[in-house]
């Protein structure tokens, strides 16, 4: 029930699964599993899929770090966004190619779901759209070091805080790998 006018679309957005953001992330294998099992129903089902590629002074453009995972294969076809801010909305092309796409629901995977993640769901939702957070597809590495909660914690909050959301004009919300339906114009 998106803001948006004319964008009757979903989109599977799959932001920064990137070697250097992913490696030693909580429960990694498993949350890029079930990204990868996102992205092929995506794919069987017409839907979109939108990859974001975060570049900083950790992750140089074309260093291995920088690199998708090697389990994820984006396609050529598909549109892949630069950014530079935790954002993916922030100085990107995002919106041009999702208005392009006549998108206005999104499915939101990736890392890290303290950063990067929570960023865009509420620059998503601050813009218009829908968003829908899979729950056991977004993770974070550990900074435990420095204060924060215990990645798991860190998951389940944000979860937690994302299931209820809401907005007029707009939904929110939560859903597993295994109930992502497309078709319902999540």
């Amino acid at each position: 029930m998106t803001t948006l006018k004319d964008r009757p679309n979903t989109a599977l957005l799959v932001i920064d699964v990137q070697n250097g953001v992913v490696e030693g992330a909580h429960l990694r294998d498993a949350v890029v599993a079930n990204i990868d099992h996102l992205v092929h129903k995506a794919r069987e089902e017409g839907v979109p899929v939108v990859w974001v590629q975060h570049s900083d002074d950790n992750l140089e453009v074309d260093s291995e770090p920088w690199k998708i995972v090697p389990e994820l294969d984006p396609s050529d076809a598909e549109p892949l966004v630069a950014k530079n801010y935790g954002d993916a909305f922030e100085d990107t092309t995002l919106e041009s190619v999702l208005s392009d796409l006549a998108v206005g629901s999104l499915v939101v995977t990736g890392a890290q779901t303290d950063a990067c993640i929570r960023s865009t769901l509420h620059g998503a939702f601050a813009r218009g759209y829908d968003a829908l957070l899979v729950s056991d597809a977004h993770t974070t590495e550990d900074n435990t070091k420095w204060g924060m909660p215990a990645p798991d914690l860190v998951i389940a909050h944000t979860n937690m805080y994302w299931t209820y959301q809401d907005a007029p004009g707009r939904t929110a919300g939560t859903v597993e790998t295994k109930d992502v339906d497309f078709s319902q114009g999540q």
